[in-house]
């Protein structure tokens, strides 16, 4: 297991800060509409295509996966109630 280092850590959090004033559609169709998080993500792929195996991108990687997990969480409860 890999543990990130204090600048890892700081750079972690201010990106999980920026990714959550993103905005995210949840509609049927992509097509229309804003979606911030999913052009974030195609950035990020784009990104590790040029230059593989940066830490950068898979902290990116990383933290894209749990903000829309939190998201839908957010959203399952929402709905629950």
């Amino acid at each position: 297991m890999l543990y990130d280092t204090q600048e890892e850590k700081d750079f972690r959090e201010r990106y999980a800060h920026e990714l959550r004033k993103k905005k995210m559609q949840c509609s049927v169709n992509p097509h229309f509409g804003l979606d911030e998080l999913a052009d974030e993500v195609n950035s990020v792929k784009r990104q590790e295509l040029i230059t593989p195996g940066r830490r950068g991108e898979q902290i990116k990687h990383e933290e894209i996966s749990k903000e829309i997990l939190r998201r839908l969480s957010l959203r399952d409860k929402a709905i629950q109630v």
